[in-house]
């Protein structure tokens, strides 16, 4: 069973923007999310630390699964929002299905799955430094769930690709990134 508790923090619509500092770390209201929610806003306003007490979950800086993501796996976000550099909430959140079967996964130079095409079979800290290939601009995710990064040894933002066909990063919204690294999700399980 997966069990996420989404703490608000400091929300009180009668209170100056500037309180909100002293409400880190688990204080205020909270918010258990035990599945995918596009939109959090109807739950909480203003969402300032996480605890999440078994699976992992992608989160999102925007409803509908959209903008900024980040990876969540069990344990205690006290002050995420420093953490991860984010300016704003946390606007929706997707659950990561257990999984513990072959990782496989095709990358393609070029939109349409085009240009060279790789097939990963495990983590890649470089696709330069592998594969000479300088962009990974689509892919199709045959087995596992994956974590893309913009940037070589998985830093930078990412992307989370579950089993499926993307054919353009650019038309999903990722239009000025690059994706350089990429690692399987391995412990959506714990």
């Amino acid at each position: 069973m997966f069990t996420s508790l989404w703490y608000l923090l400091g929300y009180d619509v009668r209170s100056p923007s500037g309180l909100l500092d002293k409400y880190r770390n688990f204080m205020g209201r909270h918010y258990e999310c035990m599945s995918d929610c596009a939109d959090m806003s109807s739950y909480m306003s203003r969402c300032h630390s996480c605890r999440v007490e078994s699976g992992c979950f992608m989160v999102y800086d925007r409803p509908n699964y959209m903008g900024n993501q980040y990876f969540f796996r069990r344990g205690e976000y006290g002050d995420y929002m420093s953490m991860m550099g984010w300016r704003d909430w946390i606007r929706s959140c997707r659950m990561i299905p257990m999984y513990r079967g072959s990782y496989r996964m095709r990358i393609y130079e070029r939109e349409n799955f085009g240009g060279q095409m790789y097939e990963m079979m495990d983590d890649c800290d470089s696709i330069m430094d592998r594969y000479r290939m300088s962009d990974c601009m689509s892919c199709h995710v045959m087995d596992g769930h994956w974590l893309m990064y913009e940037h070589p040894h998985y830093r930078g933002r990412m992307m989370y690709m579950r089993p499926g066909e993307y054919r353009s990063f650019r038309e999903m919204g990722y239009g000025g990134m690059r994706f350089m690294s990429m690692r399987r999700i391995m412990d959506s399980w714990y």
